[in-house]
């Protein structure tokens, strides 16, 4: 298991346009992943259970990867976390 806590940086956070890219992302990986955001673990491949979390910009979030290729999927996140998904 790998994790990294991060804050959202783009300005709208985790809108429709960055959850789906985000979700999509992780969903290429074998690994389960994980966001952590106000005491709830968030699936990081469903794109509804993104979007229900509410996470803003500012907020502090921790990505959690466990499987075969966990430091790929958690590498990826948090480069799409940190350039504020391209926004």
């Amino acid at each position: 298991m790998v994790s990294k806590k991060l804050t959202i940086v783009n300005a709208q956070g985790f809108h429709m346009r960055p959850a789906s890219t985000f979700a999509t992302a992780m969903a290429k990986y074998s690994s389960d992943v994980v966001i952590k955001h106000n005491g709830a673990d968030v699936n990081a491949k469903s794109l509804m259970n993104i979007i229900a979390a509410c996470i803003k910009c500012g907020h502090e979030v921790e990505i959690v990867a466990e499987g075969a290729d966990e430091q790929a999927a958690l590498d990826e996140a948090v480069k799409m976390i940190e350039d504020g998904f391209g926004e």
